[in-house]
């Protein structure tokens, strides 16, 4: 035991060495006159190694030098470790402790009064309470998250234009200058005389924690953004300031994230998100021991009553938390050396929506279009959104194909593409790109998708499951269709329950199934078996075709072939069976049918009724995505396009260019899908993976298994596999 703790001692005194000093990095005259004694306590206590105080001026001069390497350390404030990490890849080392109860953090919190009916996802219109502008709890976090989880959008990364147009009337102490919007400052009172009004000082009565709170409880807004230890220390007597006398905790609640409310003691799970204490921040190549170490044994000596130097008091220096915050009990080290882990995702998330900064922007956005009559949508789109001031501005580039499309936003010679699920996922995997806004196709449902189900008739005494389908007698929408051949033979197969041999997966399908209709597949080398179901027109005449000619094509065809006992099961879409049963389909065939008499087939193994769709599914077919750089800003891609479908959105819009309507350019869906409603924000499918789900995509590589070369899928006359470009079309039709 003896002789590890020797090692210990021998590497930490090496590790000392290779740093001969720490040169601390210091924000304001005050912080380096208390660090020029905490350097002469540390040298007289022999706490090695000696700390040498360097002026930065500010904290993001500090993060320079650090980098610079013209200093070593700095203790930094949430936002500005985001900073630290992201732009100059420093890594927090040291976390300040304030309280038992919540160690290292503390929680941005929303309130409003009981008697409310306001929730997180209803605060459009409303009257807000801030701390003041830039204040984390008070303005950084809630307009970060309001941002990040696409409630609110900012065009042309005006946050503060945003936030204003967002509330009805606010008090933003601080965003009285003539860049801010009046409307920030509307609900500050001033001074008790009316003067001051929305200075970010205490003489604004509603400036700070208290002040934002005192706010709502005047009634002069309706939601306060604050810390969570506000209304405690502000209610029930705890303070002997006369506007919070007769308050009680029991008439305010927390907003949650998940649009419920909670009691103001609920800040733990209800909350806008857990900000992360100040820490000491290091280059990369900095032991973070060495720095622990150190000030471990400064807290040992100078943080007790009697030391002459005080680590956490700045009372001598006239001024407040100067090195450390004067709250910190301790000073911790930070195993997980990374600025993610630290500020966690809540904060995190938040920050980078807030560092949507309009002085980062381009002049431009570059949309790569693959038609013509996309190109001429394109440039007619520029000037509409032009002529309206929408910013940045439109600029189109015609690319062959969609791929090219993803290859030149990965160069960044471009900067936005619109994509289908099959073409979002290469994008992803094989060029790196991420969503930025998405599209929506029901006005009453924000759910950007559909599901592909495989649809049985009720049946006790032959209750077959998923797992029961080979011999089975299937019903398909159309070859190379997404909700009826390429998400149920991309699951079947990467599960196992259907193997291709060579790649031919038709042949597959053929020996699995006993019989089939898969409209389309009547062509040469494909088994005669996936047709022998079909029965074509009233005639009998084109059989198997991808056309209404055969009465088994599409969703209602498919139907229509399980209906009519032609097959066992049907694969379709969620909707189907309910747009054909219960009176909606008029047809002869149709007239009796119930949506009771049918169920769903779950991937589990289990059987479900058709209304359970969202939990049994065989995949969640995505909505189209425009897909974008990871390094480009997709709240300010998200916030043209927002404020852009205000003007092109509705198609009887008098402005002239319709965002959801090819019929003037002579196609159909031409960069954005006919049938959308609405742009909706990515929230937090933030990745191909999270927009497509991990169905989809299984369904997907389904249809790659085995990985076969284009060679081999011509070998073998395969048209219908994901290799190539073949599928990367056929599956975002239907």
């Amino acid at each position: 035991m003896k002789s590890s703790r020797n090692v210990f001692f021998l590497l930490f005194f090496h590790a000392a060495l290779s740093l001969e000093r720490i040169r601390w990095c210091t924000v304001s005259e005050q912080e380096l006159s208390k660090c020029t004694d905490l350097s002469a306590a540390f040298a007289g206590a022999g706490i090695l190694p000696p700390v040498e105080c360097v002026e930065g001026g500010s904290a993001a001069k500090c993060m320079q030098m650090i980098k610079d390497d013209l200093a070593d350390a700095v203790t930094l404030g949430g936002h500005s470790i985001y900073q630290a990490g992201k732009e100059h890849g420093l890594k927090p080392v040291v976390g300040e402790v304030y309280d038992q109860e919540i160690g290292t953090s503390y929680y941005a919190v929303a309130v409003v009064r009981k008697s409310s009916n306001l929730t997180i996802n209803s605060l459009r219109g409303a009257r807000s309470c801030h701390t003041g502008i830039n204040r984390t709890a008070g303005w950084n976090v809630p307009v970060g998250y309001l941002i990040d989880s696409g409630h609110l959008a900012a065009m042309g990364c005006d946050l503060p234009k945003a936030v204003s147009e967002y509330f009805s009337a606010s008090c933003v102490p601080g965003a009285n200058s003539i860049n801010y919007p009046k409307s920030l400052c509307q609900l500050c009172k001033g001074d008790p005389s009316g003067q001051n009004k929305c200075e970010a000082n205490s003489q604004e009565q509603y400036y700070d924690y208290s002040g934002a709170f005192r706010c709502l409880a005047e009634g002069a807004g309706e939601v306060a953004f604050m810390k969570h230890s506000t209304v405690p220390e502000n209610t029930d007597g705890k303070t002997l300031s006369l506007w919070a006398q007769k308050l009680r905790s029991s008439d305010f609640q927390l907003l949650c994230r998940n649009g419920s409310t909670a009691d103001v003691t609920e800040w733990r799970t209800c909350h806008l998100a857990r900000i992360p204490a100040r820490a000491v921040v290091v280059r990369p190549d900095t032991d973070g021991t060495v720095i622990f170490q150190l000030l471990n044994q400064g807290q040992q000596k100078f943080s007790g009553a009697g030391a002459k130097f005080q680590m956490f008091d700045s009372a001598a220096y006239g001024a407040q938390n100067l090195l450390f915050r004067d709250s910190t009990t301790k000073l911790v080290a930070i195993t997980a050396q990374s600025y993610q882990a630290w500020l966690g995702d809540e904060y995190l998330h938040a920050m980078q929506a807030l560092s949507c900064d309009p002085s980062t922007l381009p002049e431009s956005l570059t949309w790569c279009v693959v038609s013509t009559e996309e190109i001429w949508k394109c440039s007619e789109m520029g000037v509409a959104f032009r002529n309206k001031n929408l910013t940045p501005a439109v600029q189109c580039l015609s690319a062959k194909t969609k791929e090219q499309c993803m290859e030149l936003i990965q160069k960044k010679e471009c900067d936005a593409v619109a994509l289908g699920g099959a073409d979002i996922f290469t994008a992803g995997k094989t060029y790196g790109l991420v969503p930025a806004a998405g599209e929506n196709y029901s006005a009453d449902d924000n759910s950007s998708a559909y599901y592909a189900v495989a649809l049985v008739k009720r049946n006790s005494s032959n209750a077959f499951t998923i797992i029961d389908l080979k011999g089975k007698k299937s019903c398909h929408t159309g070859l190379g269709r997404t909700a009826g051949w390429n998400i149920p033979i991309g699951m079947l197969i990467k599960r196992g329950i259907i193997r291709p041999r060579d790649c031919n997966i038709p042949q597959a399908v053929s020996e699995f199934f006993s019989a089939s209709c898969v409209p389309s597949a009547k062509r040469d080398n494909y088994p005669s078996k996936l047709c022998e179901l079909c029965i074509g027109d009233d005639n009998g005449n084109n059989k198997c075709s991808a056309s209404s000619q055969e009465r088994y094509y599409s969703y209602s065809g498919a139907f229509r072939c399980l209906a009519q006992d032609s097959g066992d099961v049907a694969f379709v879409k969620h909707s189907t069976v309910f747009e054909n049963t219960d009176g909606k389909n008029t047809d002869s065939w149709a007239h009796n049918l119930k949506s009771s008499d049918f169920q769903l087939l779950c991937p589990n193994g289990a059987r479900a009724e058709v209304t359970q769709f969202a939990e049994c599914h065989l995949g969640r077919v995505p909505a189209q995505a425009v897909m974008v750089h990871p390094d480009t800003n997709v709240f300010a891609v998200y916030g043209l396009l927002d404020k852009a479908q205000d003007f092109f959105g509705n198609s009887s819009n008098e402005n002239g260019f319709k965002m959801f309507d090819s019929s003037a350019f002579q196609g159909k869906d031409l960069i954005f899908k006919d049938s959308a409603v609405e742009i909706v924000p990515v929230k937090e499918r933030r990745t191909y993976t999270e927009w497509l789900s991990n169905e989809y995509i299984e369904s997907l590589e389904g249809m790659q298994t085995p990985p076969c070369s284009r060679a081999a899928a011509i070998t073998t006359n395969v048209a219908v596999l994901l290799t190539g470009s073949v599928l990367l079309t056929t599956a975002t039709t239907s």
